[in-house]
């Protein structure tokens, strides 16, 4: 007889926002709710607010008792003991024990879980990396996360905080990345690093059309890519040659069945993928680059509530991997 997993509580901390639901041994999401982080409250008030937005969620669920909770941030962080240890996207919180604080407030076990990594194992077990043993997982956003699943088991690293894969290095000497080093892949192809490459561009005086957006964003300067803007088709390049040559690098290393590419930047769809896909069927070893496939995540924006979950019941059955 199957085991049926209990549902748990998934909780997100974001920068910008909070989010939590109830995830089902199936991967879907009860009771979403999300709530302004207001990060600048300290991490008292917020994580008060994030447990009051769990309470609800499994209020509005209306499924049996939670049997976990399952919480994803950014780290550093110290998975073992549920400690946030000095996440950059959280200023001032500073070795908060974000893990025993949600086992005291709601009277169960908690698992602590860096956001990228989670999001790696919801999209494994859930998302586009469902049937596959080996899958990478690259979130493109305000920065760049990944996660990896090597051999049906989510890599963690010796120190809890592996599958740190937008600190790749692209362009030695480059641009600095919020890590203090030069030529990161996030330098390059986060969302944060596309809008200050137009920002600064458009101030040298190139002409272009996003000079009439005033604040350009990563969106802005695909929009204007696709149209046929040639500065925006510039930046555009510069993001999918990075992009790509970090993976060629990561398929080379690891030789995974699939790369699945998340985040907000990657809304912008095909133009993103088909590029970097191209790269890597070009430029890999041939070997890897016929067995791996490069596609678009599928669990949406909520993909770290979804893998927190995933967490969660790996607490409950007794799993420390994927």
């Amino acid at each position: 007889m199957e085991h049926v997993l209990p549902p748990v509580l998934s909780l997100d901390i974001g920068g910008t926002k909070l989010a939590a639901g109830v995830v089902t041994g199936d991967g879907l999401i009860h009771g979403w709710q999300v709530a302004p982080t207001r990060r600048e409250e300290g991490h008292r008030r917020v994580l008060d607010r994030l447990f009051d937005l769990g309470r609800k969620a499994i209020a509005e669920a209306g499924l049996p008792e939670v049997a976990a909770v399952g919480i994803s941030c950014g780290g550093p962080l110290d998975a073992s003991t549920g400690v946030l240890e000095c996440p950059p996207h959280l200023p001032g919180w500073i070795d908060v024990p974000v893990g025993a604080m949600a086992a005291e407030a709601f009277g169960v076990p908690s698992a602590l879980e860096n956001d990228a990594t989670a999001a790696a194992l919801g999209e494994f077990r859930y998302g586009a990396g469902r049937g596959t043993s080996t899958m990478l997982y690259l979130t493109i956003s305000t920065g760049v996360g990944g996660g990896s699943v090597i051999g049906g088991r989510l890599h963690r690293g010796a120190a809890g905080n592996g599958g740190e894969l937008g600190h790749v290095m692209v362009r030695p000497g480059g641009r600095r990345c919020t890590c203090g080093r030069l030529g990161c892949l996030e330098a390059y192809a986060s969302g944060t690093a596309i809008a200050e490459r137009a920002r600064e561009a458009l101030a040298s005086g190139r002409p272009s059309s996003l000079s009439g957006v005033g604040q350009p964003t990563a969106e802005d300067v695909s929009r204007a890519a696709e149209a046929g803007d040639p500065l925006a088709g510039e930046i555009w390049d510069e993001t999918t040659w990075a992009l790509g040559s970090a993976i060629i690098d990561l398929v080379n290393a690891f030789e995974p069945e699939l790369v699945v590419l998340g985040g907000g930047v990657t809304r912008s769809g095909a133009r993103l993928v088909e590029p970097v896909a191209a790269a890597v069927a070009r430029d890999a070893m041939p070997p890897a680059a016929r067995s791996v496939r490069i596609e678009l995540a599928r669990l949406g924006a909520g993909v770290c509530v979804v893998g927190a979950g995933a967490v969660a019941h790996d607490l409950v059955s007794g799993k420390t991997h994927a």
